[in-house]
């Protein structure tokens, strides 16, 4: 099982979109909260992000930026967000000299995974030579398929964007590998925990049981796995339970009892129960939302 793309199907609605624009020597540009993630990918030229609390953030040709809270922002060509326009209203300069990709993803708020919930306000990957080759290459194939328009684009480019999600969190996993989860997706035992968790959410799981699959006794799987996720083991598959339910119901037309069934509760009436303490509505109600 792959813990990060879990994380990323569990909180995702729909798919993202995009939009390129080439600007003029002067542009500033804003961009509302938004629930979900922005992103925005400069193809070529400078310019600077500008978050609502913080110092601006320098970008340069092939940088990348990822909002992962949706939290308004300013793209601007100067560190200052003085005079902004909305996006929207952005005119494109067929002969500017700075060109880059901004895009959405939409998330759920209520579902949201915790590994993307301790992300800072703003992601910000350098364009640097033999660092993180694989983002590096979907960024080429980004900017190649942007620039044209053949058959099958709207496919291929909500694939690379796709991508670019992954890429975008798997670096700075890799850039931030200190305590929480950046640290428990490293840790051999409580990433194996995690996984076994992920894969079997129906299996009527006990720490003990978890423990031995791991090999660390009952009382040091369960304060490492709190130390680094914030849940203790069976507070997390409830709460992986309920989460994987929830997108079920929204994205399937699956009946109750069957939900139920995959995520591991005996009977509708425990799951709508623990459904409506998590999420505060019952599970059809959800489901209409």
């Amino acid at each position: 099982m792959d813990l990060l793309s879990d994380a990323i199907v569990a909180v995702r609605i729909g798919r993202p979109t995009s939009n390129r624009l080439r600007a003029g020597d002067e542009w500033c540009y804003r961009f509302a909260p938004y629930e979900g993630a922005g992103f925005h990918v400069l193809l070529r030229g400078s310019g600077w992000l500008i978050p609502p609390e913080g110092p601006p953030v320098q970008l340069g040709p092939g940088d990348a930026v990822l909002v992962p809270h949706g939290s308004a922002h300013t793209l601007s060509s100067r560190p200052d967000g003085s005079g902004a326009v909305p996006f929207e209203a952005a005119v494109a300069d067929p002969a500017g000299r700075t060109e880059f990709l901004c895009g959405k993803y939409r998330l759920s708020r209520a579902r949201r995974h915790p590994v993307l919930a301790t992300l800072p306000e703003v992601v910000h990957i350098p364009a640097r030579i033999g660092s993180h080759p694989q983002l590096r290459a979907a960024l080429d194939l980004l900017g190649a398929e942007v620039a044209t328009n053949r058959p099958g684009a709207a496919t291929v480019l909500a694939g690379l964007l796709d991508l670019l999600l992954v890429y975008l969190l798997r670096a700075w996993l890799e850039q931030n590998p200190g305590k929480g989860w950046p640290e428990a997706l490293s840790d051999p035992p409580i990433a194996a925990a995690l996984e076994a968790l992920h894969a079997n959410p129906e299996a009527p799981w006990r720490t003990e049981d978890l423990a031995n699959r791991v090999g660390l006794s009952r009382a040091t799987l369960t304060r490492r796995f709190t130390a680094l996720t914030g849940y203790p083991p069976m507070g997390y598959l409830t709460w992986w339970r309920l989460t994987t339910a929830a997108r079920l119901l929204q994205d399937t037309e699956l009946p109750l009892p069957s939900i139920a069934v995959k995520v591991g509760y005996s009977s509708p009436f425990a799951f709508s129960h623990a459904f409506k303490r998590q999420f505060g509505v019952a599970p059809g109600t959800y489901r209409l939302e």
